[in-house]
């Protein structure tokens, strides 16, 4: 059986337009993917560790190497990684906070991120990281308070959240990556309700595609 898995970094509950999204699209694709098993992380409302010296030490030591507090140390990490490795389709659903990613979503980064599980250091200068997660699709759900931040639009500077995002699957070797835009939540009004009817088509466009 295939497997899903939804990643939400709102700290938000029931508010969140991210969660709404990801809990559409994963109850979309069940239906269209009867196949499919979905998984869940929580990210935004749990506290996410952040990376310590003992976390980096063991991390670049060999596992038999390791000592109990070492081996403690990555246990989260392990967990999250596992989960990536067991996932065909990844859900992320994310506010942009600030211009960039949820403080919550960076400390998970930080423990994915991780040398011999999820990439390797090469020693070719143009290619120093090789990708170790293979075959996986990721739908990137994102909700922004304002719009215009693609490229060729007037905040496109502004915006260090879907590239980041994009560049830190891409390095885990994740190229299929795909992202949907529910734009002008701080604003609301008729633009905001018309960008939610597009995401919701999107979706549905997206999810009646069977896999």
């Amino acid at each position: 059986m295939k497997n899903l898995l939804v990643i939400n970094a709102s700290p938000r509950g029931e508010r969140s337009n991210s969660r709404n999204l990801t809990e559409l699209f994963a109850k979309k694709w069940i239906e269209s993917n009867p196949g499919y098993s979905i998984s869940h992380r929580e990210v935004g409302q749990e506290k996410i560790p952040h990376v310590s010296e003992t976390w980096i030490a063991a991390a670049f030591k060999p596992a038999d190497l390791r000592s109990e507090e070492e081996i403690n140390a990555l246990k989260i990490s392990d967990q999250f990684i596992a989960e990536l490795k067991a996932a065909d389709v990844i859900v992320l659903g994310t506010p942009m906070y600030n211009w960039s990613v949820p403080s919550a979503l960076k400390a998970y980064i930080d423990q994915i991120i991780r040398v011999n599980e999820t990439i390797k250091v090469t020693a070719d200068p143009q290619n120093p990281y090789l990708g170790l997660l293979k075959d996986k699709t990721v739908y990137m759900l994102i909700s922004r308070g304002n719009s215009g931040y693609e490229k060729g639009e007037q905040l496109a500077h502004l915006n260090f959240q879907s590239d980041y995002l994009k560049t830190v699957f891409n390095i885990m070797g994740i190229y299929d990556i795909h992202q949907v835009i529910l734009n002008g939540e701080a604003f609301g009004g008729i633009s905001f309700e018309q960008s939610k009817k597009d995401v919701e088509a999107s979706i549905n466009r997206i999810t009646a595609v069977q896999n």
